[in-house]
Protein backbone atom coordinates (compact mmCIF):
# COMPACT_ATOMS: atom_id res chain seq x y z
CA UNK A 1 0.00 0.00 0.00
CA UNK A 2 1.63 3.27 -1.09
CA UNK A 3 1.53 6.23 1.25
CA UNK A 4 -1.23 8.80 0.78
CA UNK A 5 0.29 12.11 1.93
CA UNK A 6 -1.94 15.12 2.53
CA UNK A 7 -0.52 18.63 2.99
CA UNK A 8 -2.51 20.74 5.47
CA UNK A 9 -1.92 24.49 5.78
CA UNK A 10 -2.17 25.62 9.41
CA UNK A 11 -1.89 28.92 11.30
CA UNK A 12 -0.46 31.64 9.07
CA UNK A 13 2.34 29.72 7.33
CA UNK A 14 2.74 26.27 8.93
CA UNK A 15 2.21 22.85 7.39
CA UNK A 16 1.07 19.61 8.95
CA UNK A 17 1.05 16.34 7.03
CA UNK A 18 -1.25 13.35 7.16
CA UNK A 19 0.39 10.07 6.15
CA UNK A 20 -2.02 7.21 5.45
CA UNK A 21 -0.22 3.91 4.95
CA UNK A 22 -0.30 0.22 5.81
CA UNK A 23 -0.05 0.90 9.55
CA UNK A 24 -2.83 3.50 9.74
CA UNK A 25 -2.98 7.29 9.66
CA UNK A 26 -0.15 9.33 11.12
CA UNK A 27 0.07 13.08 11.54
CA UNK A 28 3.42 14.86 11.29
CA UNK A 29 3.19 17.83 13.69
CA UNK A 30 0.01 19.47 14.96
CA UNK A 31 0.17 23.27 14.74
CA UNK A 32 -3.59 23.58 15.36
CA UNK A 33 -6.46 21.11 15.45
CA UNK A 34 -9.25 22.57 13.30
CA UNK A 35 -7.77 22.25 9.77
CA UNK A 36 -6.43 18.79 10.60
CA UNK A 37 -9.84 17.61 11.81
CA UNK A 38 -11.40 19.05 8.64
CA UNK A 39 -8.91 17.17 6.45
CA UNK A 40 -9.56 13.91 8.30
CA UNK A 41 -13.34 14.35 8.13
CA UNK A 42 -13.21 15.12 4.41
CA UNK A 43 -11.55 11.74 3.81
CA UNK A 44 -13.41 9.72 6.40
CA UNK A 45 -10.16 8.94 8.19
CA UNK A 46 -9.41 8.49 11.86
CA UNK A 47 -6.07 9.36 13.42
CA UNK A 48 -3.80 6.70 14.91
CA UNK A 49 -0.67 8.59 15.88
CA UNK A 50 0.79 12.10 16.08
CA UNK A 51 4.53 12.32 15.36
CA UNK A 52 6.12 15.52 16.69
CA UNK A 53 9.37 16.88 15.23
CA UNK A 54 10.27 19.42 17.94
CA UNK A 55 8.87 21.30 20.89
CA UNK A 56 7.94 24.70 19.45
CA UNK A 57 4.31 25.66 20.03
CA UNK A 58 3.52 26.12 16.35
CA UNK A 59 4.19 22.40 15.89
CA UNK A 60 2.42 21.02 18.98
CA UNK A 61 -0.44 23.45 19.63
CA UNK A 62 -3.14 21.05 18.42
CA UNK A 63 -1.89 17.89 20.12
CA UNK A 64 -4.14 17.95 23.18
CA UNK A 65 -7.37 18.50 21.23
CA UNK A 66 -6.54 15.86 18.63
CA UNK A 67 -5.54 13.32 21.26
CA UNK A 68 -8.81 13.87 23.11
CA UNK A 69 -10.92 13.59 19.95
CA UNK A 70 -9.27 10.56 18.36
CA UNK A 71 -7.61 8.76 21.26
CA UNK A 72 -4.42 8.66 19.20
CA UNK A 73 -0.94 7.91 20.44
CA UNK A 74 1.64 10.69 20.54
CA UNK A 75 5.31 10.22 19.67
CA UNK A 76 8.20 12.66 19.68
CA UNK A 77 11.94 12.99 20.12
CA UNK A 78 13.27 11.48 23.31
CA UNK A 79 15.79 14.32 23.54
CA UNK A 80 12.94 16.83 23.96
CA UNK A 81 10.54 14.70 25.99
CA UNK A 82 10.55 17.12 28.94
CA UNK A 83 9.47 20.01 26.69
CA UNK A 84 6.74 18.18 24.74
CA UNK A 85 3.13 17.25 25.48
CA UNK A 86 2.98 13.87 27.28
CA UNK A 87 4.39 11.19 24.98
CA UNK A 88 3.22 7.61 24.63
CA UNK A 89 6.50 6.80 22.89
CA UNK A 90 9.76 8.77 23.18
CA UNK A 91 11.78 8.17 20.01
CA UNK A 92 15.58 7.90 20.02
CA UNK A 93 17.74 8.73 17.02
CA UNK A 94 17.85 5.89 14.52
CA UNK A 95 14.71 4.13 15.73
CA UNK A 96 12.72 2.43 12.97
CA UNK A 97 9.16 1.17 12.83
CA UNK A 98 6.28 0.43 10.49
CA UNK A 99 5.86 -1.92 7.54
CA UNK A 100 6.04 -1.70 3.77
CA UNK A 101 5.98 1.84 2.49
CA UNK A 102 5.07 2.85 6.05
CA UNK A 103 8.51 1.90 7.33
CA UNK A 104 9.88 5.00 9.07
CA UNK A 105 13.24 6.03 10.47
CA UNK A 106 13.90 8.73 13.08
CA UNK A 107 16.81 11.00 12.13
CA UNK A 108 18.24 13.40 14.71
CA UNK A 109 18.71 16.84 13.12
CA UNK A 110 19.67 19.28 15.91
CA UNK A 111 20.24 22.93 15.14
CA UNK A 112 16.88 24.70 15.13
CA UNK A 113 16.31 23.01 18.50
CA UNK A 114 18.66 20.60 20.23
CA UNK A 115 16.34 17.60 19.96
CA UNK A 116 14.72 18.22 16.57
CA UNK A 117 14.09 15.08 14.50
CA UNK A 118 13.10 14.35 10.91
CA UNK A 119 10.97 11.38 9.87
CA UNK A 120 12.21 9.44 6.85
CA UNK A 121 10.22 6.83 4.93
CA UNK A 122 12.93 5.18 2.80
CA UNK A 123 10.69 2.81 0.83
CA UNK A 124 8.21 5.57 0.01
CA UNK A 125 10.93 8.15 -0.62
CA UNK A 126 9.42 10.73 1.75
CA UNK A 127 11.20 12.94 4.28
CA UNK A 128 9.45 15.19 6.80
CA UNK A 129 11.92 17.83 7.96
CA UNK A 130 9.82 20.52 9.71
CA UNK A 131 12.22 23.36 10.63
CA UNK A 132 15.55 21.67 9.89
CA UNK A 133 15.89 21.50 6.09
CA UNK A 134 13.29 23.90 4.68
CA UNK A 135 12.33 24.67 1.09
CA UNK A 136 15.28 26.70 -0.26
CA UNK A 137 16.39 27.37 3.32
CA UNK A 138 16.84 26.02 6.83
CA UNK A 139 15.53 26.85 10.26
CA UNK A 140 16.99 29.54 12.49
CA UNK A 141 19.50 28.33 15.06
CA UNK A 142 17.51 28.99 18.21
CA UNK A 143 19.33 26.36 20.30
CA UNK A 144 22.06 24.70 18.27
CA UNK A 145 25.29 25.83 16.62
CA UNK A 146 26.10 26.34 12.94
CA UNK A 147 28.35 23.26 13.02
CA UNK A 148 25.52 21.22 14.50
CA UNK A 149 23.06 22.32 11.82
CA UNK A 150 25.56 21.78 9.03
CA UNK A 151 26.06 18.23 10.23
CA UNK A 152 22.28 17.71 10.35
CA UNK A 153 21.76 19.08 6.85
CA UNK A 154 24.65 17.01 5.53
CA UNK A 155 22.94 13.85 6.78
CA UNK A 156 19.76 14.77 4.95
CA UNK A 157 21.64 15.81 1.81
CA UNK A 158 23.12 12.32 1.59
CA UNK A 159 19.70 10.69 1.17
CA UNK A 160 18.60 9.62 -2.34
CA UNK A 161 18.07 12.74 -4.48
CA UNK A 162 14.63 11.58 -5.60
CA UNK A 163 13.39 11.75 -1.99
CA UNK A 164 10.46 14.13 -1.59
CA UNK A 165 11.07 16.69 1.17
CA UNK A 166 8.07 17.96 3.14
CA UNK A 167 9.06 20.92 5.30
CA UNK A 168 7.24 22.84 7.98
CA UNK A 169 6.60 26.37 6.71
CA UNK A 170 5.67 28.34 3.62
CA UNK A 171 8.81 30.46 3.68
CA UNK A 172 9.92 29.60 0.17
CA UNK A 173 9.43 33.00 -1.45
CA UNK A 174 11.67 34.86 1.00
CA UNK A 175 14.13 31.96 1.15
CA UNK A 176 14.52 31.97 -2.62
CA UNK A 177 15.02 35.74 -2.75
CA UNK A 178 17.81 35.37 -0.24
CA UNK A 179 19.32 32.44 -2.13
CA UNK A 180 19.71 34.68 -5.18
CA UNK A 181 21.96 36.98 -3.14
CA UNK A 182 24.33 34.03 -2.64
CA UNK A 183 24.14 32.56 -6.16
CA UNK A 184 22.75 35.17 -8.57
CA UNK A 185 24.06 33.17 -11.53
CA UNK A 186 22.47 29.85 -10.57
CA UNK A 187 20.15 29.06 -13.50
CA UNK A 188 18.32 26.31 -11.62
CA UNK A 189 17.64 28.74 -8.79
CA UNK A 190 16.39 31.45 -11.15
CA UNK A 191 14.01 28.94 -12.73
CA UNK A 192 12.84 27.87 -9.30
CA UNK A 193 12.10 31.46 -8.29
CA UNK A 194 9.83 31.78 -11.33
CA UNK A 195 8.05 28.53 -10.45
CA UNK A 196 7.57 29.68 -6.84
CA UNK A 197 6.09 32.99 -7.93
CA UNK A 198 3.65 31.22 -10.24
CA UNK A 199 2.60 28.73 -7.58
CA UNK A 200 2.12 31.32 -4.86
CA UNK A 201 0.06 33.53 -7.18
CA UNK A 202 -2.41 30.62 -7.21
CA UNK A 203 -2.01 30.04 -3.46
CA UNK A 204 -0.36 26.68 -4.09
CA UNK A 205 2.11 25.31 -1.52
CA UNK A 206 5.80 25.29 -2.45
CA UNK A 207 7.43 23.60 0.57
CA UNK A 208 7.16 20.06 -0.82
CA UNK A 209 9.91 19.35 -3.36
CA UNK A 210 12.44 16.69 -4.42
CA UNK A 211 15.73 16.69 -2.54
CA UNK A 212 17.46 17.00 -5.92
CA UNK A 213 15.97 20.49 -6.31
CA UNK A 214 17.20 21.48 -2.87
CA UNK A 215 20.68 20.21 -3.69
CA UNK A 216 20.71 22.36 -6.83
CA UNK A 217 19.26 25.56 -5.37
CA UNK A 218 19.35 25.70 -1.55
CA UNK A 219 22.40 27.72 -0.44
CA UNK A 220 22.41 26.04 2.98
CA UNK A 221 23.03 22.67 1.32
CA UNK A 222 25.60 24.15 -1.05
CA UNK A 223 28.11 25.56 1.43
CA UNK A 224 30.67 23.00 0.25
CA UNK A 225 30.41 24.08 -3.41
CA UNK A 226 33.57 25.87 -4.63
CA UNK A 227 31.45 28.38 -6.56
CA UNK A 228 29.53 29.31 -3.40
CA UNK A 229 32.71 29.63 -1.37
CA UNK A 230 34.25 31.82 -4.05
CA UNK A 231 31.21 34.10 -4.20
CA UNK A 232 31.53 34.68 -0.45
CA UNK A 233 35.27 35.25 -0.56
CA UNK A 234 35.78 32.06 1.49
CA UNK A 235 37.48 29.79 -1.04
CA UNK A 236 39.66 28.05 1.54
CA UNK A 237 37.19 28.00 4.43
CA UNK A 238 35.75 24.90 6.03
CA UNK A 239 32.27 23.92 4.87
CA UNK A 240 30.74 24.51 8.31
CA UNK A 241 32.23 28.01 8.43
CA UNK A 242 30.75 28.83 5.04
CA UNK A 243 27.39 27.55 6.24
CA UNK A 244 27.68 29.75 9.33
CA UNK A 245 28.33 32.81 7.14
CA UNK A 246 25.30 32.03 4.96
CA UNK A 247 23.11 31.54 8.03
CA UNK A 248 24.32 34.84 9.52
CA UNK A 249 23.53 36.65 6.27
CA UNK A 250 20.04 35.14 6.20
CA UNK A 251 19.45 36.28 9.77
CA UNK A 252 20.16 39.84 8.64
CA UNK A 253 18.27 39.58 5.36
Amino acid sequence: MPLDIVTIPCLSDNYAYLVNGPDGVALIDAPEAAPIIAALDARGWGLDVIMITHHHHDHVGGVAELREKYGCKVMGPKAEEAKLPPLDFALPDGMTGGSGDGEMQVISVPGHTLGHVAYYYPKAGALFTADSLMACGCGRLFEGTPAMMWDSLSKLAALPPETMVYSGHEYTTSNAKFALTIEPGNDALKSRVTDIETARASDEPTAQVPLSLELATNPFLRASEPSVKASLGMADAADADVFAEIRARKDRF
